[in-house]
């Protein structure tokens, strides 16, 4: 297949993802950064993944916080936790990242993680020229309404990448979902926290690393 694009989840795909337990111990640093010293832990945990705007809502309502002043406090601290984890060597570019070079059409990066956190990646590893578009969330709560598997960020990309036929490569199913409604193929890729991953919805592809997805675009 012909591709006039090919864009990219981040994490679990191009770098390696991030602990929970790195992730839980920055919801904690929100908290903390707002003087709330003693969490319910349910709250806590609430605050690591999957999170939605009414959830953040109810949590700060416990606290008489504002919401949109904690997920800002939520986003930074998540951001820093990964910065240490790249910094320290944790967290890292898979092996196969290179042969993305070998691919003729554009690419671009869609992630659900900060847009902060793509940028300092992709600057930090080196590889900002490889993509022509790349998006991740703002710090905002309606952020997490646009998110995967709503397709706003990959329509973003595939407008600066100017494709009307795509590939989006990811190892989740909000991945292939978010695909699915940009009325784009997919390719489920299986990293080794993926390999024996069940799937209740059907991707265009299945692959099992980069090297795969080069040779879907030859």
């Amino acid at each position: 297949m012909v591709y006039d694009a090919v864009v990219f989840d981040n994490d679990g795909v191009l770098v390696g993802r991030t602990s929970y337990d790195v992730l839980h111990e920055a919801a904690w640093d929100a908290f903390d950064a707002l003087s709330v010293a003693d969490p319910d832990p349910d709250h806590v945990e609430s605050m690591v993944v999957g999170v939605t705007p009414e959830g953040v809502e109810s949590v700060c309502s416990a606290y008489d916080l504002s919401p949109a002043e904690f997920w800002t406090a939520r986003d930074r601290t998540a951001f820093e936790a990964q910065r240490r984890e790249v910094r320290a060597g944790r967290k890292s570019l898979y092996d196969d990242v290179d042969v993305l070079r070998d691919i003729a059409a554009p690419l671009g990066i869609v992630s659900s993680n900060q847009q902060e956190t793509v940028d300092f990646m992709l600057d930090h590893f080196g590889v900002s020229d490889l993509f022509g578009a790349a998006y991740g969330r703002e710090p905002t709560l309606e952020s997490l309404t646009r998110k995967k598997p709503n397709s706003h960020y990959i329509d973003r990309a595939l407008g600066d990448l100017d494709a009307e036929t795509a590939l989006f490569v990811g190892d989740n199913e909000s991945d292939l979902r978010a695909a699915d409604n940009a009325g784009i193929d997919s390719a489920f890729i299986r990293r080794p926290h993926r390999e024996e991953y069940d799937l209740s919805v059907t991707p265009t592809y299945d692959v099992q690393d980069l090297h795969d997805v080069a040779a879907l675009c030859r």
